[in-house]
């Protein structure tokens, strides 16, 4: 016979955790209803959203009392603790190089074996079963009751060691992300750290949030026995979402800066009428006559400092008068100096890797991916079309 409930708690906690589920789902649902075209690393991003989303909620049942009500739905989330991790560097790499291999899906081979070991061994368990692992997680002080469960005691062992797996596999794709985000900044010639605004500073910063979770998960589980911390991870993982829909909701201010805010960035610069004139001279002639831009390792302060100018009246510059980022003004003339030797047949017999290499790129991916980006089309593609036409 199962015991009588205790009463439902509810604090800060299980509010800011029940927000944060919600925010999510219709977060996850915003991502996942546009992850075509370009978008397609949304799909990716709306996955890890609803695996946040889902996982806060089996937390809130628990750290609330409300699980008891359903003790059939004990641990129900368990498998996307393993979908988490690769889902973040899924999104990741797709976003940055705006394809989807076709072994994506290899990820989630974990998560969906787990689910398939639950789903033999542990959801069809008794409710006096779900009960003793529901007060195993929450309330050790309360008496286990009788329970039969079928299996043998070595089929257990994976559960008994979900968190170390979940540990485990958020490490190694965390370092598996960063060491492909640090590869993409250094082909772009700029640095991890930069505090530039762009594509990649965003996967970067969304990278870290990650990074300070496994922190916290590490922290929580050394710290409190059972699943008493539960409820900490939680809120730290809604935090995440709250910061995700903040960046949403305000998404034309951070990949495209205003006016009004470009004039804020720049109020107090000592930038001239008559030195920006003189730059922007000197910039065209430069990257006309020198075209430094074909050098994998160029930089901002690099072209700061052929200009004679600070880096910040440089970006000030690119931002007010051109109205670009610096790694967009760089995309720009090596995808046309790209699209003039592609276009040449007298180079029909270069790679299109050593077409990218030769404007700059360190991989065909990245390559691939700005002068789609710019063109609307593939290097290949513009090739075919252009020569073809001269004959």
């Amino acid at each position: 016979m199962i015991p009588a409930s205790p009463p439902i708690h509810t604090d800060l906690f299980s509010l800011f955790m029940l927000l944060g589920c919600v925010q999510g789902l219709i977060l996850a649902y915003f991502f996942l209803s546009h992850a075509k075209g370009s978008n397609r690393s949304n799909l990716f991003l709306g996955i890890l959203i609803l695996a946040m989303s889902v996982i806060i909620s089996d937390v809130w049942l628990g750290y609330t009392n409300y699980m008891f009500r359903v003790l059939w739905l004990v641990d129900f989330s368990e498998p996307l603790n393993l979908l988490m991790a690769p889902a973040a560097f899924l999104y990741t790499k797709t976003g940055v190089t705006q394809r989807v291999s076709r072994r994506a899906w290899i990820h989630f081979i974990p998560s969906m074996a787990y689910l398939a070991y639950m789903c033999v061994l542990i959801y069809p368990q008794s409710l006096a079963f779900k009960y003793n692992a529901n007060i195993g997680s929450f309330h050790p002080e309360l008496e286990r009751i009788a329970a039969t469960a079928y299996g043998s005691e070595w089929m257990f062992y994976p559960k008994w060691y979900i968190n170390e797996l979940t540990f485990a596999s958020m490490v190694i794709y965390s370092v598996a992300g960063f060491w492909f985000l640090t590869g993409a900044f250094r082909e772009r010639g700029i640095s991890f750290f930069t505090g530039e605004k762009s594509s990649l500073s965003w996967f970067r910063d969304m990278s870290l949030q990650l990074t300070f979770l496994i922190l916290v998960f590490f922290v929580v589980r050394t710290s409190f026995p059972h699943d008493l911390g539960d409820h900490i991870i939680a809120a730290f993982i809604s935090l995440i979402i709250y910061i995700v829909s903040f960046t949403v909701l305000r998404k034309s201010l951070f990949f495209h800066e205003s006016n009004e805010r470009t004039a804020r960035k720049y109020e107090k610069s000592s930038l001239t009428r008559e030195i920006q004139s003189a730059t922007l001279g000197k910039l065209e002639a430069v990257m006309l006559a020198e075209k430094p831009f074909l050098d994998p390792g160029f930089s901002m302060p690099a072209l700061s400092k052929r200009l004679g100018v600070s880096t910040h009246h440089l970006s000030q510059i690119l931002n007010e008068e051109l109205k670009q980022s610096f790694f967009d003004f760089l995309g720009a003339y090596r995808i046309q100096e790209a699209q003039r030797l592609l276009a040449d047949e007298g180079n029909a017999y270069i790679k299109i890797e050593e077409i990218g290499q030769m404007v700059g790129y360190n991989s065909k991916s990245a390559f691939n991916t700005a002068f789609r980006k710019i063109t609307g089309s593939t290097p290949s593609e513009y090739r075919k079309k252009h020569v073809n036409q001269k004959f």
